[in-house]
């Protein structure tokens, strides 16, 4: 499994634009780098498992939080759909057609665009991105393991 998920993924994990998702904190101490790699994982074995398209569930899986800067540093006001949780499924869209071009086809962009289902209303059209999408969950519930996180979530502006 590793060494396939490698030669996948290897293009995104070293280009300079994914490898600054390290310095921007995801939920908790878990960087956007390492959560994105780790739904990614997930979602290719879930995947594999079934015989369904793995290559696109790992690469949608890296690029599905692929947005533009840290939206814990963003203090400006927004309305309510204007938050992060919102618009950050079409930025990292926008964002990854354009850094890897090469990589998009239409289960791709769908898995980056629909990962938020439920919060996003339209579910994701192909199974893998219901991969990414459960994937995405499971790892995003980590955090419950670090009670002190918990409360930073919750904590005014966002700051985590």
């Amino acid at each position: 499994m590793e060494k396939e998920y490698y030669e996948i993924t290897n293009i995104i994990l070293n280009h300079p634009e994914f490898i600054k998702r390290k310095k921007y904190k995801h939920h908790g101490e878990i960087s956007v780098y390492e959560h994105s790699l780790k739904v990614s994982k997930k979602a290719y074995k879930m995947a594999k498992k079934h015989k369904k398209d793995y290559k696109s569930a790992a690469i949608g899986g890296l690029l599905h939080d692929f947005y533009y800067n840290p939206w814990q540093e963003n203090t400006e006001k927004k309305s309510f759909f204007k938050k992060h949780g919102f618009v950050h499924a079409s930025e990292a869209l926008e964002n990854a057609k354009k850094v890897f071009p090469e990589l998009m086809n239409d289960k791709v962009e769908n898995i980056i665009l629909r990962h938020m289902f439920p919060l996003n209303i339209t579910p994701p059209k192909y199974i893998e991105g219901w991969y990414v999408t459960i994937a995405d969950k499971i790892v995003s519930l980590e955090v419950l393991r670090y009670p002190k996180c918990i409360l930073l979530i919750f904590k005014k502006g966002g700051k985590k």
